[in-house]
């Protein structure tokens, strides 16, 4: 039973940190009706940045603000000057500049920060006497910061002005433009939120799994997974998915398949759900005429 609780809560962990680069996967989708493949990548740049400024002598909140600020700018940039010039062109163009855009980042990492692994510091240390059984103190502020951000997001979405703006542009782009809104402002603003939502889930990684340009790779195929589990316009779904993901995958590895199969869970969860439900748990259900 002992073994048992503590596959749950690290796969609660887990579950968490792939529940936030799934929904940062869910805000550009919900902006752009896009699915970016290198926000692991993005999120892992602005975790580096986070650490020279560290290693630069600046405390680590405002490491941690500049890097999510910087997470805010690089997406909007990245809309602003690769998307945006896409527009009308075929998805397959869109694909495959997002991939190229994924290598292209791994490759500067490597080449400015090194690829050796280093260990990042947890902003939950204060709360040392807190970490009490299976949950140590960075695991019980990784889940805290999982659910204030979903109840930001869902503020977000359906009270603010621009939360509502960004659902008309993913759905009636043209219509939207017809009514008033800033279409341009409004993508690139879901990019750079994306981009926040992806540092914060960098910075709450590294303490876990050590910093290195590989850091994020696997944690994103995990994001995908749950992001399509719960369906890519859903920010409950992309929690409730990767929470699944990763409580799943824990206690499948741990009593069923071991360790070397844990991929595959989350891949053989992936396909499933696209053939028997392809909008997700949670996911709309888009029927278009022919």
């Amino acid at each position: 039973m002992n073994e048992l609780t503590q596959q749950v809560a690290a796969g609660l962990v887990n579950g968490c940190l792939y529940a936030m680069l799934a929904l940062a996967l869910v805000m550009i989708y919900r902006a752009t009706n896009h699915v970016n493949f290198a926000q692991g990548e993005m999120a892992l740049l602005s975790t580096y940045v986070a650490a020279a400024l560290i290693h630069a002598g600046l405390p680590y909140w405002v490491a941690a603000f500049a890097a999510i600020a910087f997470g805010f700018l690089s997406g909007a940039l990245v809309e602003r000057v690769l998307l945006r010039p896409l527009h009308n062109a075929p998805i397959l163009a869109v694909v495959t500049v997002f991939i190229a855009l994924m290598i292209t980042i791994s490759a500067v990492i490597g080449l400015v920060f090194g690829h050796h692994s280093e260990t990042f510091p947890s902003p939950f240390a204060v709360l040392e006497g807190l970490g009490q059984g299976s949950l140590s103190p960075h695991a019980i502020g990784t889940i805290a910061v999982t659910v204030l951000v979903l109840a930001g997001m869902t503020v977000f979405f359906k009270t603010t002005n621009l939360g509502l703006a960004m659902r008309a542009v993913a759905m009636q782009p043209l219509s939207s433009e017809l009514s008033g809104i800033n279409v341009r402002r409004i993508l690139m603003m879901g990019w750079g939120l994306a981009g926040v939502i992806g540092a914060i889930a960098g910075l709450l990684a590294a303490p876990i799994v050590f910093l290195e340009p590989h850091m994020m790779s696997g944690i994103m195929i995990y994001g995908f997974a749950a992001a399509v589990l719960g369906g890519v316009d859903s920010p409950v779904g992309a929690i409730v998915g990767g929470l699944a993901i990763g409580v799943g995958e824990n206690l499948l590895g741990a009593f069923v398949t071991g360790n070397e199969l844990k991929l595959t869970i989350a891949l053989v969860a992936m396909f499933s759900i696209l053939v028997l439900r392809p909008q997700g748990l949670f996911g709309s259900r888009i029927i278009r005429r022919v």
